[in-house]
């Protein structure tokens, strides 16, 4: 017996879209510890002028990979942030956890809402 035809594709309609289904919350915010030797740094000291001090100074990002993954590759060298290749100590959960996992676009303005609000708090704060 013949396998049924496909229909043709709509166009406009995304491509595989039945596939993006299963992958939708797949993206994760992620914060990373770093070493206070980052504060030596003038560029991350002029990006974070209202630092309080005693504060952690962290790494803000996002990525379509564990966190735990994407923190080796960043200490791997690949695709990585200097801040984290250099001065990144652990991943700290505590900070994050609780929003993961999430779509795509919701995860790139949660980066930025977690960065923001760590800055009000005191944190030094690197994004890329």
């Amino acid at each position: 017996m013949p396998a049924a035809a496909k229909p043709p594709r709509v166009p406009g309609e995304p491509r595989a879209a039945t596939r993006r289904k299963g992958r939708k919350l797949h993206h994760h915010v992620y914060v990373v510890e770093l070493d206070d030797r980052v504060w030596n740094s003038p560029r991350f000291r002029r990006a974070n002028p209202d630092y309080r001090l005693g504060k952690p100074f962290v790494y803000v990002g996002m990525t379509g990979l564990d966190p735990d993954v994407r923190f080796d590759k960043h200490k791997a060298g690949i695709q990585a942030n200097v801040f984290v290749r250099d001065f990144g100590l652990r991943l700290l959960p505590a900070l994050y956890a609780v929003y993961n996992p999430m779509p795509y676009d919701v995860a790139r303005e949660m980066e930025v809402e977690l960065g923001i609000a760590l800055r009000e708090a005191g944190y030094g704060v690197w994004q890329a």
